[in-house]
């Protein structure tokens, strides 16, 4: 039977089945009051990992999901990102690994969540321009402070993971990955072999017509959707696997979740891995 539970950095316990936090809105008013409650939700459904980042809204959805949950169950983990801003010549949006603007976000992140540490801190993505001892060496640097307990890091390659776990600990890698779009599953294998999280993120994501047909085939066998389906065989095909599909309507956060009972045979898993070996 296919684990639910995984513990990140060897000793932070979770559900395998999380919640993407970027979709929920932080609009005033009735989508607001809307994603207040799905985030209630997915805690009251026993999610005990919910992602958000600096960069959605710019901290507004780490400050909504402290309205929504704060004070925290013992067993919830958020986790959050740092390492984009507004800094680009216009004030876009662009990578920023600098020092001072991670330890600035780190800050402005445990003011917003009203957290005296965040458990698991991680690199949204890797600045280009700032040598990556010095973006990773800042978070090292801040969990040596106490700010930080655990440092991920997202959307990495193999050789920029093991040139990080040089420098530090990771606990975690969050890459785009799912049943149709594997090409990370490099990473997936360096991360098993290390007992390293993997927090896929667009878990479910649809490709040709032919291969989302197959997966409505084993559904339809299993009376689930398709999207559970997907959800359950990122599940069952690596133990480190902890999907955090986000939505913002509780009736789709009630389905994803219910994904965590449904066991997929290995014929199936066998039917869905020729579905991506045919693409």
């Amino acid at each position: 039977m296919t684990s639910t539970e995984f513990r990140i950095g060897g000793d932070l316990g979770v559900r395998r089945l999380g919640f993407g936090a970027m979709r929920l809105s932080t609009d005033p008013g009735r989508a607001r009051a809307g994603a207040l409650a799905v985030a209630r939700r997915a805690v009251e459904l026993g999610v005990t990992l919910i992602d958000t980042a600096h960069l959605y809204g710019g901290g507004a959805n780490e400050e909504l999901l402290a309205e929504a949950l704060h004070p925290y169950p013992d067993d919830l983990l958020i986790t959050t990102k740092v390492g984009v801003a507004r800094t680009g010549p216009g004030g876009e949006w662009k990578l920023d690994g600098r020092p001072a603007l991670l330890r600035d976000q780190v800050d402005q992140a445990l003011r917003r969540l009203r957290v005296e540490r965040i458990e698991l801190l991680q690199l949204h993505r890797i600045d280009p321009a700032t040598p990556l001892a010095d973006q990773v060496g800042t978070l090292r640097d801040l969990r040596t402070e106490g700010k930080i307990g655990r440092i991920g890091l997202s959307e990495v390659t193999v050789d920029e993971l093991g040139r990080a776990r040089k420098i530090v600990d990771i606990a975690s890698v969050q890459n785009r990955y799912s049943l149709l779009d594997r090409e990370y599953e490099p990473v997936l294998a360096a991360c098993e072999a290390s007992g390293i999280a993997f927090l896929p993120w667009r878990p479910v994501a649809w490709g040709e017509a032919g291969a989302t047909a197959g997966i409505a085939a084993v559904a339809a066998e299993l009376a689930a959707t398709p999207t559970q389906v997907a959800l359950a065989w990122l599940l069952g095909h690596s133990p480190v696997l902890l999907p955090i599909p986000g939505t913002a309507r509780i009736d789709h956060l009630e389905e994803n979740v219910a994904a965590e009972r449904l066991e997929l045979t290995p014929a199936h898993l066998e039917r869905l891995d020729r579905l991506y070996e045919a693409g």
